[in-house]
């Protein structure tokens, strides 16, 4: 599978290939934060497919927590590209950044709903964890 996309304004581009290792969707805090209020939808692809085309996201990373996540974006508009969590060499892509997000599909599971407020709604049949499902 190929997948390109990337930002809003379109200063970053990326390539995704390979196979999409899970699609789920993620209601922690800080997904809240960033998706603006919203669960966070969410593909992990294999990092070897993994290339920007165009521009270079800025990163941030908390320096206040233990085993942050890194965030890239766009400088310029501010889109949320993809997370790097340490320990997990998948990207963490994020739907709305695809060219077509409908090559997504739907959600095999739901995370961290221990987070999730009154007004999200997990889809029918989708597993639900309060964090990360055991491995």
């Amino acid at each position: 599978m190929k997948l390109e996309g990337g930002c809003y304004c379109g200063k970053v581009r990326y390539v995704a290939e390979g196979k999409p290792t899970l699609k789920a969707q993620c209601y922690c805090r800080e997904c809240q934060y960033i998706s603006g209020g919203a669960p966070n939808l969410f593909m992990l692809m294999p990092p070897e497919g993994f290339r920007y085309t165009a521009g270079t996201p800025k990163q941030f990373s908390r320096n206040d927590l233990e085993s942050a996540v890194t965030r890239e974006f766009c400088a310029e508009c501010g889109t949320h590209l993809i997370t790097r969590r340490p320990g997990q060499p998948a990207i963490i892509l994020k739907i709305g950044t695809l060219d077509d997000p409908g090559l997504f599909g739907t959600a095999r599971m739901a995370i961290y709903t221990i987070d999730k407020q009154p007004f999200h709604q997990i889809p029918d049949g989708v597993p639900a964890f309060e964090r990360l499902p055991e491995r």
